[in-house]
């Protein structure tokens, strides 16, 4: 075998390590890319929550294929890119145009301390927070502190020539990746507090008293295990002490909570067919989409879901589709919306057939063809529902 020079060169003071929790951070990480707002305001933190995710991964691909220090620059970088975020939001309107125009210019720019003590004196949604989550603060800052060790280079233990020397390569580096992992932890639990300066709706959401009386909402909220694991039960029970949770709060526990049946159709599409009578009797907290969805669902055993806006926005019921694949193309459904024939159109093991309500055109994916008396009472549905219907046929 012919000796390579260049990768000799390349990996001799490199040890490649293991994450055994990896797929578990990657999964975990979902919880924040989940966590999209809604704030038409502040639509630029979701960018900045994916470039931070994305850190986090960049950080353990690179402390496993052994480049430890740039690794923790990953990590800390994480940090920096959560308090911009949070810094260009948590301002007055000017102001917020203002830094987000230095910052897209790259000219002159607050540091992290900096920016962190801005915030603190603009009496802003951070600086209550940090108030109120003062022991959480303390310690991200202690990991910030130790990240910089290693960003710094201080201490022989953070240079690589020292830490994989022939002599040191033997050794156990179980403790080493602990460390990591424990600062991996604190730098995505510190994306999902910064991204709770943008609106508490990842731990609202949590909170199954909140959770049905809100639509479908952008947001997903950060699961048990998610907040147990990476900020700590205690911290978020100190977060609910904030005021812009609190008035989030207050404002949404007023409105009517929905039954299970009624929260699955309004949160995940989810129609369960034997239960409709207990859907409609709360019709009133359904969308226009869901009512339909739902009466088209309930008009026969044959219906298995229901989609609209040109078959981008699906509701699948209790009834399992004979059609094997779940892929569909807004060809195919602009295709059935233009065809002669409204009813029984071959979808591969399925049928499809087309109906106008409230001008819109349903999608019907059913499992047999509709005989001319379900055809003449669908029909008669559409009449019963609604006073303009669409005619493309």
């Amino acid at each position: 075998m012919t000796f390579d020079f260049t990768e000799y060169r390349e990996t001799k003071g490199l040890v490649p390590l293991k994450i055994e929790n990896k797929e578990k951070y990657y999964t975990d990480l979902i919880n924040l890319e989940e966590s999209w707002t809604g704030r038409m305001d502040a639509q630029i933190s979701n960018t900045f929550i994916l470039e931070a995710v994305q850190l986090i991964i960049n950080s353990i691909t690179l402390f496993e294929q052994g480049y430890f220090d740039s690794s923790f620059y990953s990590l800390r970088q994480s940090l920096e890119v959560s308090t911009t975020m949070t810094y260009l939001i948590d301002n007055d309107e000017q102001n917020r145009k203002d830094e987000l125009a230095k910052w897209k210019a790259q000219s002159r720019f607050p540091m992290y301390s900096q920016m962190i003590k801005m915030l603190e004196s603009n009496e802003s949604v951070f600086s209550d927070i940090k108030e109120k989550m003062a022991d959480y603060f303390g310690q991200l800052n202690l990991t910030k502190q130790k990240l910089n060790k290693y960003i710094h280079k201080q201490g022989f233990n953070t240079f690589y020539v020292s830490k994989n020397h022939p002599v040191n390569q033997g050794k156990d580096r179980a403790k080493f990746i602990q460390e990591y992992e424990s600062y991996l932890k604190k730098c995505i639990g510190a994306i999902a507090v910064f991204r709770l300066t943008i609106d508490p709706f990842p731990i609202l959401l949590n909170d199954e008293e909140i959770y049905t009386r809100t639509g479908d909402l952008m947001t997903r909220g950060y699961d048990d295990n998610f907040i147990k694991d990476y900020i700590g039960v205690e911290n978020v029970e100190k977060y609910k002490e904030t005021e812009v949770y609190q008035n989030h709060y207050d404002s949404i526990i007023q409105e009517e909570s929905k039954n299970i049946y009624v929260t699955n159709v309004v949160k995940d599409q989810y129609i369960d067919k034997e239960n409709i009578d207990k859907i409609l009797e709360q019709k009133h907290l359904l969308g226009k989409h869901d009512l339909v969805a739902v009466i088209l669902c309930d008009f026969s055993v044959k219906v298995a879901k229901v989609n609209c806006i040109g078959g981008m926005h699906m509701y699948f019921s209790s009834t399992k589709s004979k059609r094997e694949s779940w892929s569909f193309s807004s060809l195919d459904f602009n295709n059935f919306k233009e065809n002669s024939e409204n009813y029984n159109l071959k979808y591969d093991e399925a049928y499809i057939s087309t109906v106008g309500f409230y001008d819109e055109v349903y999608f019907i994916e059913h499992n047999s063809e509709f005989n001319s008396e379900e055809i003449n009472e669908l029909e008669e549905l559409k009449t019963l529902h609604t006073t303009t219907c669409i005619k493309h046929s």
